[in-house]
């Protein structure tokens, strides 16, 4: 079973033919949203919370500006490396395009592994939260404005874009 799946276990059951089931949360349920328009407001406001971009191949086109790009395929080998270098950082903003999936995964596994490295208090100080609906939604709103967005290609994410053209 992979990172992030539910998983059903076998719980008492009133019919011993028939088991019931017990379904587990998914482990990022832990994390909590940011939408574009809040992490905009921040920037704007001169906080700069770390964002990571954990996108792999489709990272090209455009990035928040200030985003640490830590590809997905290779986030578990960097991921102690990234807790070390952030252990003073107040606010951690992860994404990916749609921040469905990677985004998530990476925002719950930088959780676990920096609340087990230190104690409660200094976990609860750190703040991992994942942009709503990535950053496919994020440059659709603020690609033209350079204090939030950099490296923007139209080429890329041009809206009459086809991939059966």
């Amino acid at each position: 079973m992979s990172f992030g799946e539910t998983r059903a276990t076998p719980g008492p059951s009133s019919h011993s033919t028939s088991p019931t089931y017990q379904y587990h949360p998914r482990p990022y349920s832990m994390i909590e949203y940011i939408s574009g328009e809040k992490l905009a407001e921040i920037i704007k406001s001169g906080k700069v919370p770390l964002k990571v971009d954990v996108r792999d191949g489709d990272y090209a086109g455009g990035n928040i500006k200030g985003s640490r790009n830590v590809p997905s395929l290779t986030f578990s080998e960097t991921i102690d490396e990234l807790v070390n270098e952030t252990k003073d950082v107040p606010m951690m903003i992860f994404h990916c395009s749609l921040s469905q999936q990677r985004g998530p995964t990476a925002a719950a596994l930088y959780k676990r592994k920096r609340e087990a490295l230190r104690d409660e208090a200094a976990a609860q100080s750190n703040c991992v939260y994942v942009l709503r609906d990535g950053f496919k939604e994020f440059q659709g709103r603020y690609k033209h404005d350079p204090e939030l967005v950099e490296n923007w290609s139209a080429n890329v994410w041009a809206p009459d874009w086809n991939w059966y053209s």
